[in-house]
């Protein structure tokens, strides 16, 4: 018998988030001195000089299509993740509707992630899939790949996973699942360039890997994206579908699109590919002194990051225990702004909240309960390559100050 819908229910924020905030004249927010007046940089999206000369020896070449630059972004991009083949295009979402495209059809259920950001799924429905939202894990926030079993229906033929903040999902759970009921595997990597699961690239794993290279991530274009697999059929049909079916100049082998990149874009790539490795390696110490001071304050928590895996740390995501504060994670978030600290929420609701997704959701997202509390929990510390000693003390300063003021 079929089960009746649950009417799909306007996000509201929990009750919680209108608490009175206490007047406390120690706070920034409340008439107080704030820890810093300079504050701390968000995210660091500068070029430096070497890109902007590799961006203007596109323009004066003449050549400004996909040419030279984007082959060589592709071909290190491939070496570095572990992948057979790579295929930039035009950004991250076309990127993902170039790898669904060929792994399953209108009308298949696919296993997505509830918690992640909109393109790994909307490409889903674009493609005229049905999308299983799967919940995330309370420690690493990634996919929850028991979750994903026991939500599999008899026309599931695929899964799409996010490796979320940079964080590889637990790859070996996926590939198990995906071995038992032959689901094809996408990964989406937008956020996760140089991650890396028990010592290989992440192109290494799946039927296709995604990327973007949009102006904040890590290694950031503008726009831009990649496509990563190991299977030469594959990649044959991305590249046709890429640019218009066409196998030779006039000759159209199928219906295909205009998602390719530019060779502008491909040398910003190129040049910022050279820092990427350090950079890399900056956010990871950053993150580890983030660990050290979040873990410290009682009701906050650190993220976890996946076993057998390491973290690139697009975003460096902390929890707070709302029980365990007299304010809202977003009133926690304003204080700390006010004390020069910036953050951002990723995401403000899960994907079954989304207007956009109401007719996939039977439930109102109560089958994917960790979602529903993660939105009212997590928040963006500053996390790039430039964080000074300065900069971690205003942020260690501004947290201990305001855990303090509000804790109950």
């Amino acid at each position: 018998m079929a089960t009746a819908a649950v009417p799909f229910a306007p996000f509201a924020p929990s009750a919680s988030s209108h608490k009175a905030l206490p007047s406390n004249p120690k706070l920034a927010i409340n008439g107080g001195t704030p820890v810093s007046k300079a504050g701390v940089p968000f995210m660091q999206t500068a070029l430096a000089e070497q890109d902007i000369e590799a961006a203007v020896a596109v323009l004066r070449s003449g050549m400004l299509r996909a040419w030279k630059k984007c082959e060589e972004l592709e071909q290190r991009i491939a070496h570095m993740s572990g992948a057979k083949h790579a295929m930039t295009c035009a950004n991250g979402t076309c990127a993902l509707q170039l790898a669904y495209e060929p792994l399953f059809a209108p009308g298949d259920d696919v296993l997505v992630p509830a918690w992640s950001y909109i393109a790994t799924v909307s490409m889903v429905v674009a493609r005229g899939g049905n999308p299983i939202f799967v919940d995330a894990l309370p420690d690493t926030m990634q996919i929850d790949v028991a979750d994903a079993a026991r939500k599999m229906t008899p026309k599931t033929r695929a899964i799409a996973a996010t490796h979320l903040y940079g964080c590889p999902v637990d790859i070996d759970a996926v590939q198990a699942l995906a071995a038992k009921h032959k689901l094809r595997v996408i990964y989406d990597a937008a956020q996760s360039h140089l991650a890396t699961y028990k010592g290989k690239g992440i192109g290494a794993f799946g039927d296709a890997v995604t990327y973007s290279f949009y102006a904040t991530k890590n290694l950031a274009t503008g726009e831009g994206g990649m496509v990563t697999c190991n299977d030469d059929a594959l990649a044959r049909q991305i590249r046709l579908l890429r640019s218009h079916g066409e196998t030779e100049k006039y000759i159209h082998e199928q219906v295909g699109y205009n998602y390719r990149m530019n060779d502008i874009t491909g040398a910003i790539g190129c040049s910022r590919l050279d820092r990427l490795e350090a950079e890399t390696n900056k956010r990871q110490d950053a993150a580890a002194r983030y660990d050290r001071v979040v873990s410290s304050i009682a009701g906050l928590t650190a993220p976890a990051t996946t076993p057998g895996a390491t973290s690139a740390f697009h975003l460096y995501i902390a929890r707070l225990d709302p029980a365990r504060f007299v304010c809202t994670r977003d009133q926690f978030c304003d204080a700390l702004k006010a004390e020069g600290v910036p953050t951002a929420v990723h995401y403000p609701r899960p994907l079954t909240r989304q207007p956009a997704f109401s007719r996939f959701v039977k439930d109102g997202g109560a089958s994917n309960p960790v979602s529903e509390k993660l939105c009212h929990q997590v928040f963006a510390l500053p996390m790039h390559h430039a964080l000074t000693d300065e900069h971690f003390k205003t942020v260690e300063d501004a947290m201990r100050k305001v855990a303090d003021a509000y804790r109950v």
